[in-house]
Parts: C-alpha cells; structure tokens; sequence
C-alpha cells in the first residue's frame, strides 16, 4: 500500500516536446552494410562521414559550391567539396539521397564520430 501510495504522489514531470521531434536516431542498410542514421529537422544539410564513404567505396562526385562548415569539427574549418549519393533502406523504405563529405584542410579525417548519415530537414 505505501508503495502505491508513493507512486500517485510524485509529481509528473513533462519533457521538451520540441527535442523529441527534433532528432531521431535509427540504423539503415547502404550496400547491405548497416550503418547509423540520424535525422535532424535542425539541420539543413545533408552529410555522408568520410568513413562511410570509405570503407564502402562509395564513389564521389565534385560538389557544385564547396563551402565551409565549423561546427562539424573540432579540428577548426571544414571544406566540404564532396558530395555522394546514397542508396539506404530502413526496414521497407528505400530512398537515395544527396549527401555533402566534409574534408579537414589538413587531412582526410574522420569528422562524424557519432553518425555516419545525418539528414536535415527535407
């Protein structure tokens, strides 16, 4: 009884609706490879890590109007000058999406540790 009595007393506490629309973290398959995905309304990029691109040799094409991002990297500026595009499934769902690569100006540098995809708003 004292243990549901303790339970109706505490005090709901409500989360931020907008964080949870925000970001949603899922895992997909590119080349039957599985891979991580996250989907960001914040953004308005989208980006493929340097480490996807490798390790499945995925081809790159020049982008149209490198540009420079900062908040990708520690490691200061970022060229991004790259762009591939991308075959991926989550579960039934496939798409192909645009994705930029992002270079350090010093070296080929894996810059996304926590994804491998991220996708902005559409």
């Amino acid at each position: 009884m004292l243990v549901v009595r303790r339970m109706l007393g505490e005090v709901q506490h409500s989360f931020d609706e907008s964080q949870r629309e925000n970001i949603f973290h899922t895992r997909c398959l590119i080349n039957d490879k599985l891979c991580s995905l996250i989907v960001d309304v914040g953004s308005c990029t989208n980006v493929a890590s340097t480490r996807v691109v490798d390790k499945l040799g995925l081809p790159t094409i020049s982008h149209v109007k490198p540009y420079k991002l900062q908040w990708l990297s520690e490691e200061g500026e970022v060229i991004v000058n790259k762009q591939v595009l991308l075959a991926f499934s989550i579960g039934k769902y496939k798409d192909e999406v645009l994705c930029d690569v992002a270079l350090t100006e010093a070296c080929d540098v894996v810059l996304m540790e926590a994804t491998h995809i991220l996708l902005g708003r559409p």
